[in-house]
């Protein structure tokens, strides 16, 4: 899970930071200012960004609603004091997906982040993806290859498929399980690996054994 942090709170920011970055095994940019929220969020990819309300340069609402108007597409959770009902409205019709009252408890900014990335905010997707000879059908949760079908589980599909949509890019082994399971599942890394050589197998009979690289002690990823 990739996050921004924008939190002028130089105490609750650095606690927020490392507390995200340890539990989620993610990264997280920490801004303090709402133009540094804007220009973040805008250069890099992001699946989450939290704002603060209130902020130096602003507050987070106006940035929210500059981030959507900029084509921002992933989740955004606002952090505030303000607990009034037209508050939480003026947030949510800016564009946040959540509201978090101050102050929070940090298991509770959690499962709410858990909940946002169960949800997909990621760009509408092509339902049929090719990559070399296999075509993905994402509607029906099918691997055709040839105008036959590749037998895989629910759970193969889902982390072929993901790796397939972060081509070129390396997910660890905890990411892949925050994305499939949540982190608080009680699933052992070990699972994933077991899983990926169970795809392997499979992709094995299509000439495609090689599609999935292990990346040592990190995870894997799938070529560009």
């Amino acid at each position: 899970m990739k996050i921004l942090l924008a939190e002028d709170d130089l105490r609750l920011g650095e606690l927020t930071a490392h507390m995200l970055k340890r539990k989620t095994g993610g990264d997280v940019d920490w801004v303090t200012t709402g133009s540094s929220a804007f220009d973040y969020a805008t250069a890099s990819s992001y699946d989450v960004v939290v704002l603060d309300w209130m902020m130096p340069d602003g507050d987070g609402r106006e940035t929210c609603l500059k981030l959507r108007k900029a084509g921002y597409r992933g989740a955004i959770v606002m952090l505030t004091a303000k607990d009034a009902l037209q508050d939480r409205v003026e947030g949510l019709d800016a564009g946040a997906d959540d509201y978090v009252i101050k102050p929070f408890e940090m298991d509770e900014l959690l499962a709410r982040l858990r909940a946002l990335m169960r949800r997909n905010f990621a760009p509408l997707q092509d339902d049929i993806v090719t990559i070399g000879h296999l075509e993905l059908q994402r509607t029906n949760q099918q691997v055709m290859q040839g105008g036959r079908e590749m037998q895989l589980s629910p759970r193969e599909f889902q982390i072929l498929d993901l790796l397939v949509q972060n081509r070129g890019r390396t997910l660890s082994r905890e990411l892949i399980l925050d994305r499939i399971w949540g982190l608080d599942a009680d699933v052992n890394l070990k699972t994933i690996d077991a899983i990926v050589k169970l795809i392997r197998k499979k992709l094995a009979f299509s000439g495609a054994q090689d599609l999935i690289q292990s990346v040592r002690g990190v995870g894997y990823k799938i070529d560009a």
